[in-house]
């Protein structure tokens, strides 16, 4: 069950957005569909998510996104290109209005002195054309660091539906 602070922002997004009609798609690698969880928990959810999609390995962002394997091997899956592309692709393989994606370290492994654990990126796509990447560095342990990318990835979908 997610934390109450998420529970609640879950809650005001499925609001929001079956008030103007919107869909959402999530596409998600270190949270492993906890975004997804988050707005599926709230009842009425089905009139706004989509679909979601969990592509934790290179191969599934590349076969059920259309990640361009070429980008993946020089901007690495952790990076603010594969994040837009990971959103562009969903929002593609989906009916949805909304795209949020989520790649990053999560630990306790897998950190370099470039792309340290905590670092993550977020995407977000839109059916009119807006694209964007968002960086955030968070710290903790690895349940800690999944947590908050949830929050932020809901938090940005949030704040995207009130532009």
């Amino acid at each position: 069950m997610p934390a109450p602070d998420i529970t609640d922002l879950a809650a005001r997004i499925i609001a929001d957005y079956t008030a103007r009609g919107l869909k959402i798609v999530t596409a998600e690698s270190c949270t492993g569909g906890l975004v997804a969880a988050a707005l599926t928990e709230i009842p009425g959810a089905s009139a706004v998510v989509e679909r979601g999609f969990v592509t934790y390995s290179n191969d599934a962002k590349v076969e059920v996104l259309a990640v361009m394997p070429e980008l993946l091997q020089v901007s690495g899956a952790v990076s603010a290109d594969t994040a837009e592309e990971m959103a562009q692709g969903a929002l593609e393989f989906s009916r949805a209005d909304v795209a949020v994606s989520v790649t990053g370290i999560a630990g306790p492994d897998g950190g370099t002195m470039l792309k340290p654990v905590g670092l993550v990126f977020f995407g977000i796509a839109r059916r009119n054309g807006v694209r964007m990447h968002y960086r955030c560095d968070f710290k903790g342990d690895r349940a800690a660091i999944r947590m908050q990318a949830a929050h932020e990835a809901l938090r940005l979908l949030h704040s995207i539906v009130e532009d």
